[in-house]
């Protein structure tokens, strides 16, 4: 059966909406019934009246509890533990006050006060003044006990209060000492990277308990991590040197055929195609073989002056720049680091070269700046070109990432730049920053420790 609600426009006056009844009016073939009370109804009733009000949303207020719960789990460990020291001191302290404060009332009233019965009596005092005096006597023995305690209450309240501030902050050098072990394993782990992971150990010395068995399996953990890295760049190593020998047997190869007087048109255009395709391949197995290389911990270490190395570079790339109609410019001063002279140099022939291949078609320009800057020997290389999105920048850095291109796209090169500039700046314990240019473009910034 349809229910259809009344509009409130069709009350009689004075009539309020209300429940009414599906149950039709019965009428007999005279008309309706009257004098009679109609047949219970069968359907459900229906509201006629206004809606009823939406429910109160119900609040659930958190218990004392819950507060101090979501306190404490704001807390550090470093705090938590003082409090909770404190909170010990403060708990003895007032269970020694309230043990002082019972035993110094016995004590008064066993054994330094008599009782009133002990009190000696003149013979000739009435039995009305012999108890008058024992009762004024117990009173004052009385105030006399509730004043010791009192004052010995206030004396070791005060005593508790000036105590428990100096247990907070020995409670605090406490927790510092306690978790001095957790901060060392923390900034050792900040330290490391695949080429510290041979020699940076915690090595925690002390007894045997839970901080140094956490240490000793940590340090486990490092030198599963560290062989681990080892196998992988020995596996790279070994497959790059094993790929370099077909490759030069296929580049020779397709030079005899384009030698040869008799080869057809079609086999040297061939032939030149897959000289091309060989050339990026054998680039790729040498970035490949640089980058295992540059991962590896440093075997050379000389001192190196940055501005002999980029002067290099750019001379070395200077007819690569002249093709490309790119301007180089440069603001060399001293800068002497300690490392690889030819990791170094090849780190900044990278940076360099892809500031000339990732530019504008024409008059582009590449700067760079080498000196000395807030305590570290500093190459920056910038470049002109189209704009790079922030969100992308850090991805550069990653293996066979290029800007907006596909993995497979090696027209510009193998996607192994940045990442050898990466592993050589890590191996040499610096750091590499690239921020997008303004107006497009690159600038990436080197920073190494000064020799």
């Amino acid at each position: 059966m349809t229910q259809e609600r009344r509009p409130r426009s069709e009350y009689p006056q004075g009539q309020a909406g209300g429940w009414r009844s599906e149950q039709p009016t019965v009428e007999s073939p005279r008309g309706p019934l009257s004098g009679r009370q109609p047949p219970p109804p069968t359907g459900p009733p229906v509201w006629d009246g206004p809606p009823p009000p939406a429910p109160a949303p119900l609040v659930v207020r958190p218990s004392p509890i819950d507060r101090l719960k979501s306190i404490g789990g704001r807390m550090s460990i470093r705090v938590r533990l003082t409090l909770t020291y404190g909170a010990l001191f403060f708990l003895s302290g007032a269970v020694l006050l309230g043990v002082t404060y019972a035993y110094a009332g016995h004590l008064i009233d066993a054994n330094i006060l008599v009782t009133p019965e002990e009190l000696p009596v003149r013979p000739h005092w009435s039995p009305e003044i012999v108890e008058s005096y024992r009762q004024y006597y117990a009173e004052w023995r009385e105030g006399v006990i509730r004043w010791v305690q009192g004052a010995l209450l206030k004396r070791s309240l005060l005593t508790l209060l000036v105590l428990g501030v100096i247990a907070l902050a020995l409670g605090y050098f406490a927790a510092d000492r306690a978790l001095r072990p957790i901060q060392r394993m923390t900034a050792t782990a900040r330290r490391l990277s695949e080429t510290s992971l041979a020699h940076e150990r915690i090595d925690l010395q002390g007894p045997n308990d839970e901080l140094k068995e956490l240490a000793d399996t940590f340090d486990a953990m490092l030198a599963r991590l560290n062989r681990a890295f080892d196998a992988q760049r020995r596996f790279v190593d070994n497959a790059s040197h094993e790929l370099r020998t077909p490759l030069a047997i296929n580049r020779t190869v397709l030079e005899v055929a384009l030698a040869d007087p008799q080869a057809s048109e079609d086999l040297k255009v061939l032939a030149r195609t897959l000289l091309g395709t060989n050339a990026r391949n054998e680039q790729l197995i040498e970035g490949l073989l640089l980058l295992a290389r540059s991962e590896r911990e440093l075997s050379v270490r000389k001192e190196v002056d940055l501005r002999e190395v980029a002067q290099t570079a750019v001379d070395q790339l200077a007819r690569f720049a002249e093709e490309n109609g790119v301007t180089v410019r440069t603001e060399l001063y001293p800068a002497r680091t300690t490392g690889d002279p030819v990791l170094l140099e090849r780190c900044v022939s990278n940076l360099v070269e892809n500031a000339i291949k990732y530019n504008v078609p024409e008059a582009g320009e590449v700067w760079v700046r080498v000196g000395v800057h807030d305590g570290g020997a500093v190459v920056q290389v910038s470049n002109t070109g189209p704009p790079v999105p922030a969100y992308e920048v850090d991805d550069l850095f990653e293996p066979f990432r290029r800007l907006n291109a596909d993995r497979i796209d090696s027209a510009r090169g193998a996607g192994l730049g940045l990442s050898i500039v990466r592993a050589v700046v890590r191996a040499h314990a610096g750091t590499v920053r690239a921020v997008p240019r303004e107006g497009g473009g690159l600038v990436v910034t080197v920073r190494l420790p000064l020799a």
